[in-house]
């Protein structure tokens, strides 16, 4: 089979019943624990999991505040759907938005002292959704190289530091 980057030919190799078995099972974790947790949010909270996300950055960031456009990479949301998270906790005053001093063309959420308190007091729910969704499940496994194979896997090929081959 053609490689479409290179011009030359490949040879795929079939997955293994494992391979194939971890493969499905990531691929349905990927969709099934997210939106666990949500719900497990909403029906405590009546938070999103997007909305813990973007309080928990922010109240991790210095002086409890960054440009949109870094909160939503941080979330890994479009910068629209960013948007529209920060104008539910702007309602709620839990985050303010400011003009950036930097660039007057970008504006920066800020973690107010109310969505600080309204983190600390989801933080519970969230963390007992972590130990029953994923943590309970992995008794037996290696968790620091489960993390890093993770870490790898969830990294985009571009950004992966390149080795050196001896060729």
């Amino acid at each position: 089979m053609p490689d479409a980057s290179s011009g030359q030919e490949t040879t795929l190799r079939p997955l293994t019943r494992d391979e194939e078995a971890v493969a499905r099972a990531i691929g349905r974790a990927i969709m099934v624990v997210p939106r666990a947790m949500d719900a497990d949010l909403m029906r405590e909270q009546r938070l999103t999991l997007n909305e813990y996300a973007a309080l928990l950055h922010l109240s991790e960031a210095p002086d409890r505040k960054l440009r949109m456009s870094e909160l939503a990479a941080a979330c890994d949301v479009s910068l629209s759907g960013m948007t529209r998270i920060v104008d539910r906790l702007e309602a709620d005053d839990l985050v303010e938005r400011v003009q950036c001093t930097e660039d007057a063309r970008g504006s920066n959420a800020v973690l107010t002292k109310a969505g600080l308190t309204r983190l600390e007091r989801a933080y519970p729910t969230h963390l007992a959704s972590i130990r029953r969704h994923i943590i309970d499940h992995l008794a037996e496994i290696d968790l620091a190289r489960l993390a890093e194979a993770m870490r790898r896997f969830a990294t985009p090929t571009e950004d992966r530091p390149r080795t050196r081959r001896g060729y």
